[in-house]
C-alpha cells in the first residue's frame, strides 16, 4: 500500500540524492579513497594509513542477496541502536503516511536488489535532510546501506 503521491515523491528522492553523491565525489572523492573504517557513528575514509573525509552517519538498511530483500536498519538487532535513529524517522513516516515499504521490516525485489538499496537509501536521506549516502559491500553479496549526516575535510 502507498499513497497517490509516493511514486513521484520517491522519484524525486532518487533524483535529489544522485546530485548530492555527485557533489560528494566531486568534492570529497567519495569512492576513491582506498580504506574506510566504521568507527562510533562515523564512516572514516583513510589512504596509505592516514584519515582525509571524517562522515558522520546513520545505518538505513541492508540488502542480502541470498534473501534476495532489503531490511531496514530500524527491525535489525544487530546494529547499535544509536545509528538507527534516522531509520527509525523513515519508519514513523511511512507508518503515518500508509507506505509499507518503509513501514515493513523487510522490502523483497529479486530482480534490481541493489538499485533498490539506493532507492531507499534516498528516501532516507530525503527524510533525515542527510547529505548523501554510501553502499559498503557485506559478505554474500549484500550492502550495507549508510546516509551521511555531516562530512568534513579531516584536517
Amino acid at each position: 500500500m502507498k499513497p497517490n503521491w509516493y511514486s513521484a515523491w520517491r522519484a524525486e528522492a532518487i533524483k535529489q540524492l544522485e546530485a548530492k553523491n555527485k557533489r560528494l565525489e566531486e568534492e570529497f572523492r567519495i569512492g576513491h579513497w582506498s580504506r574506510y573504517d566504521l568507527s562510533n557513528g562515523k564512516l572514516l575514509f583513510s589512504k596509505d594509513g592516514a584519515i582525509n573525509v571524517i562522515t558522520e552517519i546513520q545505518i538505513a538498511g541492508s540488502t542480502n542477496v541470498k534473501a534476495q530483500n532489503w531490511l531496514w536498519a530500524w527491525a535489525n538487532s544487530n546494529l547499535p541502536d544509536s545509528l538507527l535513529r534516522d531509520a527509525k524517522l523513515v519508519r514513523f513516516f511511512g507508518e503515518k503516511n500508509g507506505i509499507d515499504e518503509l513501514a515493513q521490516a523487510y522490502v523483497i525485489d529479486g530482480d534490481q536488489l541493489e538499485v533498490l538499496g539506493w532507492e531507499l537509501a534516498a528516501v532516507t536521506v530525503r527524510i533525515c535532510d542527510a547529505v548523501g549516502a554510501y553502499r559498503s559491500p557485506r559478505g554474500e553479496g549484500g550492502a550495507l546501506y549508510y546516509i551521511f549526516k555531516t562530512i568534513n575535510w579531516a584536517s
